[in-house]
């Protein structure tokens, strides 16, 4: 947006009525938030092709894994007319700053007709919570004249240490954008990125290829399932499945592990996070193999074993479909791939 084009608000006093709702910024406030700070904070205007640039930028910076926080006041029509933006880069650790992060505040503007109303003082305050939430401790910004009784008044103290120089390289030069995305400290990324459990399970049959399950205490909706469990911490998908078919099961399964199926499950019911399960071959079980299983009474009741078309009327649709797919990839010698799995469905 240039600078020409600043959105105005509509002609009038504004009224207690009007005031402006405050509210995080997204991606697509970049373009009002460079025309606030070229309008009535930076030194010299941005030509049309430096805004352009600026608000592809701030765009992606605000995306979910970017390093920019802002939050913006609008009007009633949409019109941004005041803004806080701030940049979180990383420091080496001390114990001021633990984590490492910083944040810069790197514009504070407010469209002239909407200033003397708090708006500076609430997106501000807003704004260093959220950056604080996020980790910075150390906060930092360049002050002007008029505004350094409110900054004093946040906890800003002026620092005669501080210097500046720039240097430009190929002065006149145009900076190219980054060809790829603005990276994060690896702690603040990866709160950003989805979260998911693992699983791992052990499928057995008789002799007869008759697939074995076991009836479930907890769980009405999945009421047979196959000896396995959740990942622990440090496992790897094997030790799992071992662990939790000796705990649940009593049996010992030495390998080496064959993979049948691979299940995958989106966040639904109660669960907040993705599945995503192994399911491994444990070959075929003797009588006696059957005989000697030990239930966990607080997790199990009962052991089945029936042909593969008597467990449809006794399982939910996608509960027989996972083990009509584990059971095809044994017979064929094939892995499955089953998304379609679902704590909560």
């Amino acid at each position: 947006m240039n600078r020409d084009v600043l959105p105005a608000p509509r002609a009038g006093t504004p009224t207690a009525a009007a005031r402006p709702r405050a509210r995080v910024a997204c991606p697509a406030d970049a373009e009002g938030i460079i025309a606030l700070r070229a309008e009535l904070t930076s030194s010299e205007p941005l030509d049309a092709e430096w805004t352009a640039l600026c608000s592809r930028q701030l765009a992606r910076r605000l995306a979910p894994g970017g390093d920019a926080r802002a939050y913006v006041a609008e009007t009633p029509d949409g019109s941004l007319v005041s803004c806080a933006l701030g940049l979180i880069h990383p420091l080496l650790p001390a114990p001021a700053y633990p984590k490492g992060l910083a944040a810069r505040v790197h514009a504070v503007a407010t469209h002239p007709r909407y200033r003397h109303r708090g708006l500076a003082r609430e997106l501000l305050s807003a704004l260093l919570d959220h950056l604080q939430a996020d980790g910075a401790t150390l906060f930092e910004l360049r002050a002007a004249a008029d505004a350094m009784p409110l900054y004093r008044e946040l906890g800003f103290a002026a620092d005669p240490a501080s210097m500046r120089m720039t240097r430009l390289h190929r002065a006149g030069r145009r900076i190219e954008e980054p060809a790829g995305p603005v990276l994060l400290p690896v702690e603040e990324y990866a709160s950003t990125v989805p979260k998911s459990t693992g699983s791992a399970f052990i499928f057995f049959t008789d002799r007869h290829d008759r697939p074995l399950q076991l009836r479930a205490t907890y769980s009405q909706v999945h009421p047979w399932q196959f000896p396995g469990g959740t990942t622990d911490h440090g496992e790897r998908p094997w030790q799992t499945a071992q662990r939790e078919c000796h705990e649940e099961t009593g049996l010992v399964v030495e390998g080496p592990p064959r993979l049948l199926a691979s299940v995958f499950g989106l966040p639904g019911g109660e669960w907040p996070f993705s599945t995503t399960g192994c399911v491994f071959d444990g070959g075929r079980l003797t009588d006696e193999q059957i005989r000697s299983i030990v239930l966990d009474p607080d997790e199990h009741d009962a052991v089945r074993v029936l042909p593969l078309e008597e467990w449809e009327p006794l399982l939910p649709p996608q509960d027989f479909a996972r083990l009509d797919a584990v059971m095809t990839a044994r017979l064929t010698g094939t892995a499955a791939y089953f998304d379609s799995w679902g704590w909560g469905k």
